[in-house]
């Protein structure tokens, strides 16, 4: 569906991006990660047409998007980070006026508006001004428009900016809702939102792709360990001996443990165990053993985090 061959942009003499070659499938949901500033933007906006590469190829659905734009513009619906939005227009109007500006008949227009207004959860909104509407919903808006016309690639450029935890879930199963009819680009610098909502990450850093695979691909190359949280429920009756002590024995006795901690918060325990692979069925097993109540396992959460910093610095969080 996308293929990128040593694209490369400049601004002036600096280079911005590049050289980018790559491939994404139809059908995919595609993150891009990476810290402000490393070429997200500048390497979405050439896939939208709405900037020339300097040097490099660029297809979107085999088409070239210096040699056709407009037929590239027909397959691509693109929700920059600021959404092109008129304010003083309301949401049908304005969706109406995309519609025509992609070239849809009146007719096509009328039945579109409607749909994509359900899909995003606008029907209710439809004569409100867009100057009324929350952020959240401005967002909603841009994502309608970018997709009034049926694109096969949708390109969301930080979907996430600025929405508050509420906001984020909704626009998160919007995108979801989304992942059946078109293969979707995502760039982000909020690391759970491109682990909950992407099948494959691609990392940035310098304006070049420096890791790309799933969480569990880069997590295992990248880490080379994988960290373990543990909760369990401490016993009585234990003769003054510290239960703690006897948690940190078991754990690390397991094999492949190279490190154990464990703190105290009342009548439970929550253990860090880190080791060379996934550990989570032996330290179920010892503990159980062992006589302790396992309530609750799990990878570590910001296991994702260590790997973006250590792709994009070199240094482990």
């Amino acid at each position: 569906m996308v293929e990128m061959r040593d694209v490369v942009r400049y601004y002036g003499d600096k280079r911005a991006l590049g050289p980018v070659s790559l491939e994404i499938a139809r059908g995919s949901t595609v993150g891009f990660l990476g810290l402000n500033g490393v070429g997200k933007t500048t390497l979405l906006r050439i896939l939208a047409c709405d900037l020339r590469p300097s040097s490099g190829v660029a297809r979107v659905g085999g088409v070239d998007v210096l040699e056709d734009p407009d037929a590239v513009r027909a397959r691509v619906g693109y929700l920059p980070e600021s959404p092109p939005l008129y304010r003083d227009m309301t949401v049908g109007d304005y969706l109406a006026f995309v519609g025509r500006i992609k070239g849809l008949d009146a007719e096509r227009v009328r039945r579109r508006v409607a749909e994509v207004e359900e899909a995003t959860d606008l029907t209710e909104q439809h004569d409100d001004p867009i100057r009324h509407l929350s952020h959240g919903y401005r967002q909603r808006v841009g994502v309608a428009q970018a997709i009034i016309h049926e694109p096969e690639l949708l390109i969301l450029d930080e979907p996430t900016n600025g929405l508050d935890p509420v906001q984020i879930r909704e626009m998160r199963e919007l995108i979801h809702g989304l992942r059946d009819t078109h293969t979707i680009l995502i760039s982000s610098h909020i690391l759970t939102e491109i682990s909950q909502t992407c099948d494959q990450i691609l990392v940035l850093n310098a304006g070049e792709i420096v890791a790309s695979g799933t969480e569990a691909d880069l997590s295992e190359r990248v880490l080379r360990s994988t960290d373990v949280l543990v909760e369990v429920r401490l016993p009585g009756g234990t003769g003054g001996a510290d239960p703690i002590d006897a948690v940190v024995r078991l754990l690390a006795a397991i094999p492949g443990a190279s490190d154990a901690r464990v703190e105290r918060a009342g009548v439970t325990a929550t253990c860090r165990v880190r080791g060379g692979k996934d550990l989570r069925p032996d330290i179920c097993r010892a503990l159980v053993e062992g006589g302790y109540d396992v309530l609750r396992l799990d990878r570590a959460s910001r296991e994702l985090e260590q790997v973006f910093v250590e792709l994009v610095t070199g240094a482990r969080a």
